[in-house]
C-alpha cells in the first residue's frame, strides 16, 4: 500500500508516468539511502538531482568550505556561501528543492578510520571526489563492505565514470594503485571546464537512480569516457581482474589505507 501524499504524487508525477518506474519505483527511491562523497563539482549536480528525485535519505560528506573559485562549476553553492562549510551550503539547497528528503550533512573527511562506519548506513555510494587517494579509499571500503558505488572523475575537458556492484570490476581492477603524488595534475593544477562537472554528475545521478529502481543497464564492467571538445563518448569494456589485490582470488589488501595526497589537495583540505 503506497502512502504518498497528493503533494508527493504531483511532485514525482513525471517519474510515476514512466512505465519502468511508476509508483513502485518512486517508493524504492523514497526508501533509498545514498551517500555522496564530496560536495564539489560532481557532488553538486548529483546531490541536487537525487534530492529532486526524492531519494529518502541523502548523506553528503566533505570537510571543506566554499571558495570563490568553486563557483565556476559547483552549482549547489552560491556567492553568499563563500567560507561556509560545503555540506551545510549543499544541505540548504537540497532541502529548498525538496523538503521531503532527509539530508545528513557530515562535515568531515572520509578517512581509513571512519569510512566503513560511514558507508555502512547507505545503500549506494557516489564518488564525487577530485583526488586519487580518496577514490581508492572509497573503492576499497565499498568492495570490503559489499556496497555498490559510482566512480566519477573529471579533468580539463574530459570525464570518466563507471558503476561497481559486488562481483563486477572495481577501481583497482582497472587502475591498480594510485599514481605517485603530483604525477597526475588535479583540477586545481590543470583546470576544468565547469560544465564538464554537470555532464558527468548527472550521469552519476542517473546511474544511482537506475540502481535503486532496477531500471536499465548499469555501467558495470564498462568505463564511459567523454571529451567535451569533440563531444565524443566511448565505452571501454572492463572485467573483474582475478589478480586484483583487493577483490581478486588471492587479495593482499585487507585493510583501508590513507594514501599520500598531492600538495595542492592537502592545502585544499586545510581550508
Amino acid at each position: 500500500m503506497f502512502d504518498f501524499t497528493e503533494e508527493e504524487l504531483n511532485r514525482y508525477s513525471r517519474h510515476i508516468l514512466l512505465q519502468d518506474v511508476g509508483v513502485e519505483g518512486q517508493e524504492k527511491i523514497r526508501d533509498a539511502k545514498v551517500l555522496v562523497v564530496g560536495a564539489g563539482g560532481l557532488g553538486a549536480p548529483v546531490s541536487l538531482y537525487l534530492a529532486a528525485a526524492g531519494v529518502g535519505t541523502i548523506g553528503i560528506i566533505d570537510g571543506d568550505v566554499v571558495d570563490l573559485s568553486n563557483l565556476q562549476r559547483q552549482v549547489i553553492h552560491f556567492t553568499k556561501d563563500v567560507d561556509t562549510p560545503k555540506v551545510l551550503s549543499a544541505k540548504e539547497k537540497m532541502l529548498a528543492i525538496n523538503p521531503n528528503v532527509k539530508v545528513n550533512a557530515i562535515q568531515d573527511l572520509l578517512m581509513a578510520n571512519n569510512a566503513l562506519d560511514i558507508i555502512s548506513e547507505y545503500d549506494f555510494i557516489v564518488d564525487g571526489t577530485d583526488n586519487f587517494p580518496v577514490k581508492f579509499l572509497i573503492n576499497d571500503a565499498c568492495v570490503m563492505a559489499g556496497k555498490p558505488f559510482s566512480h566519477g572523475g573529471i579533468l580539463r575537458f574530459e570525464g570518466q565514470t563507471f558503476t561497481h556492484v559486488p562481483g563486477s570490476a572495481c577501481y583497482r581492477c582497472v587502475f591498480g594503485a594510485p599514481p605517485p603524488p603530483n604525477a597526475v595534475p588535479t583540477c586545481s593544477q590543470a583546470g576544468v571546464l565547469g560544465a564538464i562537472a554537470g555532464m558527468l554528475g548527472t550521469i552519476q545521478a542517473a546511474e544511482t537512480l537506475k540502481y535503486i529502481t532496477g531500471v536499465g543497464e548499469l555501467l558495470t564492467n564498462k568505463l564511459l569516457t567523454f571529451n567535451a571538445k569533440t563531444m565524443d563518448f566511448r565505452k571501454i569494456s572492463t572485467r573483474h581482474n582475478h589478480n586484483c589485490k583487493l577483490c581478486g582470488d588471492n587479495p593482499t589488501i585487507t585493510e583501508l589505507i590513507d594514501y599520500e595526497q598531492a600538495a595542492c589537495d592537502l592545502a585544499s583540505h586545510k581550508k
